[in-house]
């Protein structure tokens, strides 16, 4: 008896006028993304620079989106174009080893304190734990938050050599596989339960940010707070994810 061979979708075939019109179409949504990430382009890199990473990621979208997924195209397109300026960003990333090494601190002491207190800690007792003072605390949040965090776009490692958005997660297995489409499940009930679990600020901030598309200085006009505060809420707000998240899933 032979074994169930287990087919790949071939990739979509797009005709070049197609795909020049949906180029053409989408335009304004990678000039608006690239506008978004404006604030956290490393030296070395332009806004232009930005749109020419994104329109290559509009036509990998193009390319690789599948109609028989229950996800718009829309939205397909933009966390690819999205991931795209993020990885050329990432190419000039400036953040020292010693700044990734805080945070990656920051994120231990943050889940250390989840665990112990049965909630979210507090900025006070999170300075305490890191030995440090409340404003010491408040400028490495500041420090983080010029990192390219791709936060909840990019948090799950298949092997070694490649990595996953939650999006291929999200919008399906790429195979019919009822195996895949029970893991896929278990990330977006994970991350769900992850985002409910912060603080309700925290909450806001990445609601207002990614949902809303608003930038820094919007959310804290919604918010009543300045764009510096808003900025290290969403950095500890992803520190928390991360640390949460990593415990959960095998990043």
């Amino acid at each position: 008896m032979k074994a169930a061979s287990t087919k790949r979708r071939e990739p979509r075939r797009v005709d070049r006028e197609t795909r020049d019109q949906l180029i053409a179409q989408y335009a304004p949504l990678v000039r608006f993304l690239a506008q978004r990430l404006a604030h956290r382009i490393p030296s070395g890199l332009d806004v232009d620079d930005l749109i020419n990473a994104g329109v290559i990621g509009l036509i990998d979208a193009i390319e690789k989106f599948d109609p028989g997924r229950e996800v718009e195209f829309k939205t397909y397109a933009e966390f690819r174009v999205r991931g795209a300026m993020l990885d050329e960003m990432r190419s000039l990333d400036p953040v020292s080893r010693t700044v990734r090494q805080k945070a990656g601190r920051v994120e231990e002491v943050c889940e250390e304190l989840q665990k112990q207190l049965g909630r979210p800690a507090t900025d006070d007792e999170i300075a305490q734990a890191l030995g440090v003072e409340l404003e010491e605390f408040h400028g490495m949040l500041q420090q983080f938050s010029s990192m390219t965090l791709l936060s909840l776009d990019e948090l799950r490692r298949v092997s070694d050599t490649e990595r996953k958005s939650l999006l291929d997660f999200i919008t399906g297995p790429e195979e019919d596989d009822p195996f895949e489409t029970l893991q896929v499940e278990e990330v977006r009930q994970i991350l769900v339960q992850a985002i409910d679990e912060l603080p309700a600020q925290e909450r806001q901030v990445l609601s207002l940010y990614y949902y809303e598309q608003l930038n820094m200085k919007a959310v804290g006009q919604v918010m009543g707070l300045t764009e510096s505060r808003v900025c290290q809420i969403h950095s500890k707000a992803i520190l928390r994810l991360r640390g949460r998240l990593k415990k959960r899933l095998p990043l």
